[in-house]
């Protein structure tokens, strides 16, 4: 498929899946350090397990800068323990605020005050720092425009033919941000749908409105934040790693006519 083609078939993605679940409101989190917080725990867990271990650092009132800073390494890895691997993850905080204090004086808004690419190097060079964790805390935590790649997006986009398995994630992040910003410039409504039911908000992985998930952003970034959020949804629910629910999906008529609707491999 060419660029152009899997451009727009990536246009097409976020109009259907807009439409039939609306604002996915993420990254579910009441600040910015909570989110940052966040995306470290979920590596290699489900979102579940991240909620306990959030739940046990704001109990214990530590769910800050400050609080990271000065509880004991037992003691965090004690409270994050619900999170797994909970030695590695409690390590890793306590390095980015090290980084934090040494780099920009303990200041989250002097961290993403830096531009963007510099600040995504500069976070790639922490211990423990992938692409995936990179890139959710310039987008959701930062306000920069950069899109999240993640599991999901490769296996629905390799299913649909789009891309290759075996494709990098910075040529997947490079295709979602050429082909992203024009539904910026064009001024999408993504409504206030701060009335619905709650039947009707939770749709795809959506979430309960936070802080975050309802802070002021950029047309650019809110495109990405709902593309990805979007895209967590087809792969939580539909686009599985086994027992795919291709026929349920929003987004089975675009599957190439070579697959199997039924299974989805």
């Amino acid at each position: 498929m060419r660029v152009d083609a899997r451009k727009d078939q990536i246009r097409t993605y976020y109009s259907a899946l807009f439409r039939a679940w609306g604002p996915q409101r993420w990254w579910p989190a009441q600040s910015r350090f909570e989110m940052i917080v966040g995306a470290y725990l979920t590596q290699n867990t489900a979102w579940t397990n991240v909620e306990k271990a959030l739940v046990n650092l704001r109990a214990a009132r530590v769910l800050s800068v400050r609080g990271i800073r000065r509880a004991s390494l037992a003691e965090l890895e004690r409270l994050i323990r619900p999170a797994g691997y909970f030695r590695q993850k409690a390590k890793r905080l306590k390095l980015f605020v090290a980084f934090l204090d040494q780099r920009h004086d303990g200041s989250l808004t002097k961290l993403f005050a830096r531009p963007t690419e510099q600040l995504r190097e500069e976070l790639l060079n922490l211990h423990g720092v992938g692409p995936e964790t990179a890139d959710s805390i310039l987008l959701y935590a930062g306000n920069h425009p950069v899109f999240v790649v993640d599991t999901y997006t490769r296996r629905i986009l390799a299913r649909h033919e789009i891309i290759h398995e075996n494709v990098s994630y910075e040529e997947i992040r490079a295709l979602f941000e050429q082909a992203l910003p024009s539904l910026a410039l064009s001024g999408i409504d993504h409504g206030d749908t701060s009335h619905e039911p709650l039947a009707a908000a939770f749709r795809g992985a959506a979430r309960p409105p936070s802080a975050m998930s309802t802070a002021k952003r950029t047309a650019l970034v809110q495109i990405y934040n709902e593309m990805h959020g979007l895209i967590v949804g087809v792969g939580k629910n539909y686009c599985r790693k086994s027992q795919a629910r291709c026929d349920e999906c929003p987004l089975q008529e675009f599957l190439p006519r070579s697959k199997d609707h039924g299974s989805g491999h």
